[in-house]
């Protein structure tokens, strides 16, 4: 059976659960603790990096979540999360390289920076411009369509579904973004995004981990 290691508050992790969601496979939950699990010697043996998530689907191992869903998407095309047309293709492949590369570092910056990290407002105003570019590159991108690619759920609800959702706990709203808006409400109506949306007491624990670490951080 497929093992995934994840951490329930890790958006990088989610992806992969959802997709395992959609795909309707079968498989095994290995919750992780960052405050150790990832060091212990078993882990290093499958990820010598200590992050997640990692998959693990016989005598296989995946690291990194674009590799892990590229893998799934191969080794079990139904239902498809990719399209076949080349344009709609590329469409995808933007929405999860915009995301990875231009959305989650001040996504990131601005978390640390509410936990009371040493960081300055004016980067952190540079963060949400960055951020706003992002959401307004995506509401026009998705237009009239219910997806990204269309009417088909892809890679990229995926991908950029996990977090698009999140920016308003940063301060930056989807008020200007109505189509995003829509967008998430109908990802926040499937099962797989409702099964795997983060518990409350998961998010807190979070929370007061990144604090005390932005804590012991300062200078």
């Amino acid at each position: 059976m497929i093992k995934l290691y994840h951490l329930p508050v890790s958006f990088n992790s989610r992806r992969i659960w959802i997709a395992l969601l959609e795909k309707a496979l079968p498989f095994e939950l290995v919750e992780m603790r960052l405050d150790g699990d990832q060091f212990q010697p078993d882990y290093l043996a499958l990820n010598p990096f200590h992050h997640i998530p990692v998959l693990v689907d016989g005598g296989l191992r995946v690291l990194e979540s674009l590799a892990i869903l590229d893998y799934l998407e191969a080794k079990y095309p139904s239902p498809p999360l990719l399209p076949t047309d080349p344009a709609q293709v590329a469409t995808v492949r933007m929405v999860e390289l915009v995301t990875i590369n231009e959305l989650v570092p001040p996504y990131g910056l601005l978390v640390r920076h509410l936990m009371g990290a040493n960081i300055e407002d004016a980067a952190a105003h540079q963060a949400r411009q960055r951020i706003g570019t992002v959401l307004a590159f995506f509401e026009q991108l998705l237009g009239e369509k219910a997806y990204f690619a269309g009417e088909q759920l892809t890679l990229a609800e995926v991908v950029a579904g996990t977090i698009v959702p999140r920016v308003p706990g940063v301060g930056v709203l989807l008020d200007e973004y109505p189509r995003l808006q829509q967008w998430s409400r109908r990802l926040a109506g499937r099962p797989s995004w409702q099964q795997s949306e983060p518990k409350a007491a998961d998010l807190a624990a979070s929370r007061a981990r990144m604090a005390a670490m932005a804590w012991r951080s300062q200078p």
